[in-house]
């Protein structure tokens, strides 16, 4: 009895390892596919459902307007590099859903965070939602909040 309970401990232990290394391989798939300009393989990687939310707050795409937004930019070659610092994936108790949080490093927007949630299908692991934000340090958020009141008191 005891052996079949580590055998079992083992099985689920290699499973979440498993599922732990395949969304880590789609979520650096995605950011290497984007930096690459690669629109097929980037939105394949998306489920059909999918929703991006962006850095700005009118920034909510469902997946055929994000894919609208970054065409002309994949077209251009350009796409959008963020390099990984730190990643942190969860999941749920069924393991069929994960959600995750990532720091990020941009050229021209610095240090981002992606935050986001992966469903796993007959086709493998795709991502349902992915959230790109700007952390603020605390030092200056109340300088940056009274930035954006003034900029949409402008608008």
């Amino acid at each position: 009895m005891r052996l079949w309970f580590c055998l079992m401990c083992f099985i689920a232990l290699s499973a979440s390892a498993n599922n732990e290394e395949a969304v880590d391989r789609v979520l650096n798939s995605l950011h290497a596919n984007a930096s690459e300009a690669n629109f097929e393989a980037y939105f394949a990687l998306y489920s059909d459902d999918a929703v991006f939310i962006g850095t700005d707050a009118s920034e909510t795409w469902d997946l055929q307007s994000f894919k609208n937004y970054a065409k002309p930019v994949f077209d251009r070659g350009t796409g959008w590099t963020y390099t990984l610092q730190d990643r942190h994936i969860y999941f749920s108790p069924g393991g069929d859903v994960a959600w995750f949080d990532e720091l990020l490093d941009n050229a021209s927007l610095g240090l981002t965070r992606g935050t986001g949630v992966l469903v796993k299908t007959e086709q493998g692991w795709k991502v349902s939602q992915y959230h790109l934000t700007i952390p603020i340090p605390n030092d200056i958020a109340r300088d940056v909040a009274k930035q954006i009141k003034s900029h949409q008191a402008l608008q």
